[in-house]
């Protein structure tokens, strides 16, 4: 686990990948449910950042 913050904290490309698969993923599933709206409505906004942030940490050194 503290690999994990210590690649965080070098901007490795690992972690900050997976941070934002994560964030894209979460976009899915909250623009996918049926019961929030608020959900639904910051759903393009979370996956938009994820998707943003992979492409700028696909530059990151490994």
């Amino acid at each position: 686990m503290s690999g994990f913050f210590n690649g965080l904290a070098r901007f490795r490309r690992g972690p900050w990948e997976l941070v934002a698969s994560v964030l894209i993923a979460l976009g899915v599933v909250m623009l996918m449910q049926p019961f929030f709206l608020v959900l639904y409505t910051y759903s393009f906004i979370v996956t938009l950042i994820g998707t943003v942030m992979f492409i700028i940490t696909s530059h990151f050194p490994e």
